[in-house]
C-alpha cells in the first residue's frame, strides 16, 4: 500500500480553461467543497418533519419514557426503565439536555441531523489530518454518511462512528506529544459510551495507522490508551447477549454485502456499490491505497465476515463493519486527481442524497397522514400495533416503528419498542405472554393474505392500530373498526375492560 501517488504529468501543453481544469485543486478549494457537501448531507432531515429512520420512533418513545415516566401514571403502569451505563448511550445522553431546551421531538430531529453532519465533518477531518487537503477519498467516502445503518436509525452507532473519525484525526495530529496517551484514555471511554462498535472502529483505525508505519509489536501496543472499556466488557453484566450468527449465516453475509449501499432505488444502489468496489479494487492493484487507512479498511471488511450478527444485544454488528470499512476504504484512496475529475467526483454523493431527500420528504408526509389515527385512541390505551412491510420492495419501510409516536401522544402500552429483557433499558410491565416486543412487523408479499384473526399480540390488548399497503383480509374476532383511512385503521378489540 502506498502513501501518496499522483497522475503522471502529461506532455501536452494546456492553456486557459484546459490548463485550469487539468491542474490540481487547491487545498482551500477542496476544503470549501467538502464543507459544502457536509452541509448538504443534512438535507433529508431539513425537509422532513418526521425523520424517516426505521427505528427512530422507537428510540423517541424510549427517550419519552426515560424523561417522563417519573411524572406520568400511564407510563409508570406500563413500563419500567432501568438506567445503566453501557456502550450504547450516545443519543440517550445527548437527548436529555436538548429535550430540556427544545422539547423531545425537536431534540430528536436535531440529533438526527447532527449524525450525518458530524460524520461528514469527521471524514474531512481524518483526510485533512493525514494530507492537509480534501481529495477524491473524502468525496467518495461521503456516500457512506447515509449508509443503511443511518437509514435504519442506528443513532448511537452513528454518533460513535463520527467521534471515532474525529478522534483518529486527533491521534494523527498529536503525533509525538507525550500527553497523547493520557488524553486518549477518556476519549476511548467516551467513544465506547456512545457505542461499542464506534470504539472498536477507533481502535482499528489507530492500529492500522501505526501498523503502516511500524510493522511490529509496537503497532499492537500503540492503542493501549483505548483499552479501558475492556474492563467493562470483561467484568460487566451482559445478560441475554451471547454472540450469535443467526440462521443461514452465509446467505445473510451475502445479503448484507449486496445491500451495503441500500436506500431506495435498486439500480442506483447496486451501481453505486459496483462503482465503489471497482475504484477500490483497481486502486489496490495500482498501489493507490494509503496504508495509513488502508490496513484499517482491510481489517474492518474482512472482520465483517467473521463477526457475529448479534453481539452485546445489538443487531447487524457485522453489517456495521461493512459500512465503516467501505467508508474508510474510500478515505484511503491516495489519488491526486485533476480539477475536472475532482469536481465530477461528488456526483455520486449528490445523486444518492437527492434520492434520500426525496424519500424522506415523501415519507414524512405519509407519516403525518398516518398519525391522524392517534386521534381515535384514548389516553393510556393498550394497543397492539401491526405494520405490514412489502418484502418485494427494495427500500426500507420507515413506518415499521410508527407505533412509537403513540407513546408520545397517547401514553399507550404498545409492542413497537425495543424492550427485550436483559438487553434494553425499557421493559414492559403488562401485556401477557402473547405481547412480545418488538412484534409489530409482518413481512408480506403480494398475493398472500393478511390474516389477523389469530394474531397473538392482539389477544390481550384493547385496541389494534394497523398500518399496511392494503386492508387486512381478517381481523381478530369481535374487532370493531372505529377509524379507517388509506393504509391504516384503528379497531376496538373485544372484551375491553369496562365495556358492557
Amino acid at each position: 500500500m502506498s502513501a501518496e501517488l499522483t497522475f503522471a504529468p502529461t506532455a501536452v501543453r494546456r492553456t486557459g480553461v484546459a490548463a485550469w481544469l487539468a491542474a490540481r485543486p487547491t487545498a482551500r478549494e477542496g476544503l470549501l467543497l467538502g464543507l459544502a457537501l457536509a452541509l448538504i448531507a443534512c438535507l433529508p432531515v431539513l425537509v422532513a418533519k418526521y425523520p424517516q429512520m426505521v427505528d427512530y420512533p422507537a428510540h423517541l418513545a424510549r427517550y419519552y419514557v426515560m424523561l417522563e415516566r417519573a411524572d406520568n401514571a400511564f407510563l409508570q403502569r406500563y413500563y419500567e426503565f432501568d438506567w445503566k451505563w453501557s456502550g450504547n448511550l450516545g443519543a440517550d445522553l445527548l437527548v436529555q439536555p436538548l429535550a430540556a431546551l427544545f422539547g423531545l421531538e425537536t431534540a430528536g430531529r436535531i440529533i438526527s441531523g447532527l449524525v450525518p453532519l458530524l460524520t461528514a465533518l469527521g471524514i474531512l477531518a481524518a483526510e485533512w489530518s493525514l494530507r492537509r487537503r480534501i481529495g477524491l477519498g473524502s468525496l467518495l467516502a461521503l456516500c457512506f454518511v447515509w449508509s443503511p445503518g443511518l437509514i435504519l436509525g442506528f443513532l448511537n452507532f452513528g454518533l460513535a462512528q463520527a467521534a471515532a473519525l474525529f478522534a483518529f484525526a486527533a491521534w494523527v495530529r498529536l503525533e509525538g506529544k507525550a500527553w497523547r496517551p493520557l488524553l486518549f484514555m477518556p476519549v476511548g471511554i467516551a467513544v465506547w459510551i456512545m457505542h461499542v462498535s464506534g470504539w472498536g472502529m477507533l481502535g482499528i483505525l489507530v492500529f492500522g495507522y501505526e501498523w503502516s508505519r511500524h510493522k511490529g509489536i509496537s503497532a499492537f501496543l500503540a492503542p493501549w490508551p483505548l483499552f479501558l472499556p475492556f474492563l467493562a466488557l470483561v467484568g460487566g453484566d451482559h445478560p441475554g447477549s451471547l454472540p450469535s450468527y443467526g440462521p443461514n449465516v452465509w446467505i445473510f453475509k451475502w445479503a448484507i454485502w449486496k445491500q451495503a449501499m441500500r436506500d431506495g432505488v435498486v439500480w442506483l444502489d447496486h451501481a453505486s456499490l459496483m462503482l465503489v468496489g471497482a475504484v477500490l479494487f483497481f486502486s489496490l492493484l495500482l498501489r493507490r491505497i494509503d496504508g495509513r487507512l488502508g490496513w484499517a479498511a482491510v481489517i474492518l471488511l474482512l472482520g465483517s465476515i467473521l463477526m457475529p450478527r448479534h453481539i452485546f444485544g445489538g443487531d447487524l454488528a457485522d453489517a456495521r463493519m461493512i459500512y465503516s470499512g467501505l467508508l474508510v476504504g474510500c478515505l484511503a484512496l491516495s489519488w491526486q486527481v485533476p480539477r475536472w475529475l475532482f469536481w465530477v467526483a461528488p456526483a455520486l454523493f449528490l445523486a444518492r442524497i437527492s434520492v434520500t431527500t426525496e424519500n424522506w420528504e415523501r415519507g414524512s408526509a405519509e407519516t403525518e397522514r398516518l398519525l391522524a389515527a392517534l386521534d381515535h385512541l384514548p389516553q393510556g390505551a393498550r394497543v397492539a400495533n401491526l405494520v405490514v412491510t412489502n418484502g418485494a420492495v427494495w427500500g426500507y419501510n420507515a413506518q415499521e416503528h410508527i407505533g412509537g409516536y403513540a407513546v408520545l401522544h397517547r401514553n399507550v402500552l404498545i409492542n413497537a419498542h425495543f424492550a427485550v429483557p436483559g438487553i434494553h433499558m425499557i421493559r414492559l410491565k403488562q401485556g401477557g405472554p402473547n405481547f412480545r416486543d418488538p412484534s409489530q412487523r409482518m413481512l408480506w408479499r403480494p398475493g398472500k393474505p393478511i390474516d389477523l384473526s389469530n394474531w397473538a399480540p392482539a389477544k390481550d390488548m384493547d385496541w389494534l392500530w394497523y398500518v399496511g399497503p392494503r386492508e387486512p383480509d381478517a381481523l381478530p374476532a369481535g374487532a370493531v373498526v372505529v377509524y379507517r383511512a388509506p393504509g391504516t385503521l384503528v379497531a376496538r378489540l373485544a372484551k375491553v375492560p369496562g365495556d358492557s
